[in-house]
């Protein structure tokens, strides 16, 4: 049995990965009194006179809603959110089990940009952060940004954040093997929707030398004109000598290449023709843009892919749980650069400079110590920028 079924199988035992599960005995009229009626009324008014006590006196401070329309789900589009139920369990469990952290499914049924926003700020007295999740582009920026706007939690697009600061603790020490400084670098990233742009992004903030984004239509160019809005905003900020043509072109003498696009569309010939020591990230899932052996073939000296199947997989999982643990520990407002920055570099770093190197440049993501680096560095990055409620923490 290949994994598909033994996985459908397992779910129909599961029958849901996720449960709630009681914090307290209500076994006697007193434990009944105390947890609900008349005992609940008292911190009920303490909220009422004070909301910032509603992180003190229930889960809403570790608590995170995981939230969809389902019309871009792991690869597979727009299945609509009863099918992406099993996914956004999935990363509910995810975060329960790598940082503790209370996650809990939402799949709203629209794919209105207005109704979807209003819904999530409606709920969001609920929870103490937002994971937004496979949410098809360019909406998911609109969302996200008027969120941002609207509501006094972390909100946080998974798809694009949690895969860019992945992908820079990579990129750090991938540089770092191959003897590169990351601002002398060019990096071509082949994909430009919503991970590709938000991995741009993160990368300008780590001060890469220079980025040359490609599309279907090829290298993205300020002056042209484009389809999707976002990709006026990037042109700007990239693409420093104006490089034209199309993939072929963009790699030539570039140090870097990261994919978030589709299978097989990067040659061995593409390889050979970038600078010394290339660092290839091909990402596209479960196919990536070149199979790693073809690209060490070529002459790639670190390469990273999306599988757990071969070395250095650039996994979301050594990133988002740690994140929101660290926002939540100082009830933070926000998860801004500075925090992105931070979990970069504490994911980076939690690889011994002993381990380093080209098959060994990300931690393994089922050490537990990782999570709590990533929130430490989180939290202190949100308490330095600004963003945290509190001012101290326990992690």
């Amino acid at each position: 049995m290949d994994i598909m079924e033994s996985a459908l199988q397992k779910h129909k035992e599961w029958k849901g990965k996720i449960e709630i599960v009681s914090r307290t005995s209500i076994n006697s009229k007193d434990e009944l009194s105390h947890a609900y009626t008349p005992g609940v009324a008292k911190p009920c008014l303490e909220i009422a006179e004070n909301p910032e006590l509603s992180y003190e006196l229930t889960r809403r401070h570790n608590l995170v809603a995981v939230i969809t329309d389902g019309t871009a789900v792991l690869g597979l589009g727009d299945i609509g959110p009863e099918a992406s139920m099993p996914v956004m369990e999935g990363k509910c469990a995810l975060f329960k089990e790598f940082a503790g952290v209370d996650a809990f499914p939402i799949c709203v049924d629209s794919k209105d940009t207005d109704e979807i926003v209003r819904t999530i700020e409606l709920i969001s007295k609920s929870f103490g952060g937002i994971n937004l999740e496979d949410i098809s582009a360019p909406r998911c920026f609109e969302i996200e940004k008027r969120l941002k706007e609207k509501v006094d939690i972390p909100v946080f697009h998974d798809d694009q954040h949690g895969t860019a600061i992945v992908a820079s603790a990579a990129m750090i020490n991938a540089a770092k093997t191959a003897g590169k400084e990351i601002k002398d670098m060019t990096l071509v990233i082949n994909g430009a929707g919503a991970a590709g742009i938000a991995i741009a992004k993160q990368f300008i903030t780590l001060g890469i030398g220079d980025i040359i984004m490609v599309d279907i239509c090829g290298i993205i160019c300020d002056g042209d004109e484009f389809t999707n809005p976002s990709h006026y905003e990037i042109a700007k900020i990239t693409n420093k000598n104006r490089k034209k043509g199309g993939l072929k072109e963009a790699m030539e003498g570039a140090d870097a290449f990261i994919g978030v696009s589709k299978p097989n569309l990067v040659s061995e010939e593409m390889v050979k023709s970038m600078a010394e020591k290339p660092i290839i990230f091909a990402m596209a899932n479960p196919t990536p843009e070149i199979m790693p052996d073809k690209a060490k073939a070529a002459g790639a000296f670190v390469v990273g892919t999306g599988r757990s199947d071969y070395p250095n997989q650039i996994n979301n999982v050594v990133a988002f749980p740690g994140v929101f643990k660290g926002a939540l520990a100082v009830r933070a407002k926000d998860i801004n650069e500075e925090m992105k920055l931070a979990a970069a570099y504490a994911i980076a770093e939690s690889v011994p400079e002993d381990k380093l190197s080209p098959d060994n440049i990300l931690p393994d993501p089922f050490d537990r110590e990782i999570p709590k680096a990533v929130a430490r560095a989180v939290a202190k990055a949100a308490i330095d920028s600004g963003t945290a409620r509190l001012k101290e923490f326990d992690i």
